[in-house]
């Protein structure tokens, strides 16, 4: 039988949810056009005022907010409340190197909380649960969301975060962990080190996963499954919008339902801005109408994806959106993290390398792989072993401090990497999801 953690609003009628939409809305744009002056000026470009927004349906009057609107507001120039109401920040890398830095109030906590705790109930997550939370810690809100999730279910909480894969094994076994949350592909790696310590499904208790911040196919869910003797639930959210728990996947596991009266979902034209109908293809844009501290309004994810309204088995009405097809812009999702080549592109600068460069990402085991191979100026070319491996060293270092992963760094000599007539082949993605 389905469980829901706020049954009354996750079933709620289709009408009921417009009319609190509605209500929201207009509170927050008020809100906002009084405390956050650099939203303000780009309702006046576009001559908007509160006044104008009366429902939902006038949302497609305000402007858009994007990753560079963030990177020209940092620190603290889309701060919706005083910093002294404010109690956290989660961050995310930044397209340059500045980074995306998100506020919270109590409330806003509170709320995100119970975001992930319908999350978690969905996937089955009682107060008689123990949930291993195998997510980072720290700036990333992956740890903290599902963490406070899981209090709020009343879960036993294992705050184990991520690595240390043989402790993570003992932990589950020995505590009787029957809820994993990690990314998809570290919880593929621990089936493999399972296996590899000769233990199967039967020997730990869990018996679901919520697995996010990266792509993964259904037949890398299929392998886990089978893998881990469980059942794999997705989970959707941006930094920008909290963190994990904006949308999440029940029993159906046929895409993820938004939290809808918490984060309104538009489907645009990437290219026209226009507004999709209902089952288009487009890119995913969110308004999240009561987040206090950071107030995004129209943010645009720059994700690929539908959303559809058809009525669900496990008796949820709020809209679904399918599994983000790709990316309207250059970003990779590695592990977890955002790069954009942008990033990788200043610390080559930075270091005097100017020339041709390619990313290769991979999977090999379930696992990303991410190569940066480099040409050589003619100026910097050596034959000299020692020195190119030195210079690897620096480079993989500074990429390492700029994007918070490993990249492997290959120098190469001048004119190696193919030359291209048109736009230059910067990204070679190999992974199948």
């Amino acid at each position: 039988m389905e469980k829901y953690y706020q049954e009354e609003i996750e079933c709620a009628p289709y009408e009921k949810i417009r009319e609190i939409q509605s209500e929201k809305l207009v509170k927050q744009v008020k809100s906002v056009w009084e405390n956050v002056p650099y939203y303000r000026k780009k309702m006046e470009e576009k001559g908007v005022t509160p006044d104008d927004i009366k429902s939902v349906d006038d949302l497609h009057k305000l402007p858009f907010l994007s990753k560079a609107d963030l990177r020209d507001a940092y620190p603290y120039g889309l701060l919706g409340r005083p910093l002294s109401e404010c109690v956290r920040i989660h961050s995310t890398s930044g397209t340059t190197g500045k980074r995306v830095v998100a506020y919270y109030t109590q409330h806003d906590i509170d709320l995100w909380e119970d975001c992930c705790a319908r999350a978690l109930t969905a996937a089955g997550a009682t107060n008689e649960d123990v949930v291993q939370v195998s997510y980072g810690y720290g700036l990333f809100t992956g740890g903290a969301g599902l963490h406070g999730g899981s209090h709020k279910v009343g879960s036993l909480t294992i705050p184990i975060s991520s690595g240390n894969t043989d402790r993570q094994i003992m932990f589950a076994m020995d505590l009787s962990a029957t809820i994993l949350c990690c990314t998809p592909s570290y919880a593929a790696y621990l089936g493999e080190r399972m296996k590899e310590l000769g233990y199967g499904p039967d020997d730990i208790p869990l018996k679901a996963g919520i697995f996010g911040a990266e792509a993964w196919s259904e037949e890398m869910r299929k392998d886990i499954e089978k893998t881990l003797g469980i059942k794999a639930f997705d989970i959707y959210g941006l930094t920008e919008l909290s963190g994990p728990g904006v949308a999440f996947e029940c029993s159906a596991q046929s895409g993820m339902h938004i939290n809808e009266d918490h984060f309104i979902a538009e489907i645009i034209d990437p290219d026209t801005e226009e507004v999709l109908p209902e089952g288009s293809v487009g890119e995913l844009v969110f308004t999240a109408v009561d987040k206090e501290a950071f107030p995004m309004i129209r943010y645009r994810t720059r994700d690929i994806c539908k959303l559809t309204r058809e009525k669900c088995s496990c008796g949820r009405t709020h809209v679904k959106m399918a599994k983000p097809m790709g990316r309207s812009d250059d970003m990779l999702i590695i592990r977890g993290v955002n790069v954009f080549p942008s990033q990788i592109e200043t610390v080559l600068m930075n270091n005097g390398y100017a020339a041709n460069y390619q990313i290769i990402v991979d999977r090999v085991n379930n696992t990303d792989t991410f190569d940066v191979q480099v040409e050589m100026t003619p100026e910097m070319f050596t034959d000299n072993i020692g020195e190119i491996e030195g210079r690897q060293r620096k480079l993989s270092d500074d990429l390492k401090a700029m994007l918070g992963i490993k990249a492997k760094v290959s120098l190469l000599a001048p004119k190696s990497i193919a030359r291209s007539e048109g736009k230059a082949v910067r990204v070679i993605d190999k992974r199948k999801i």
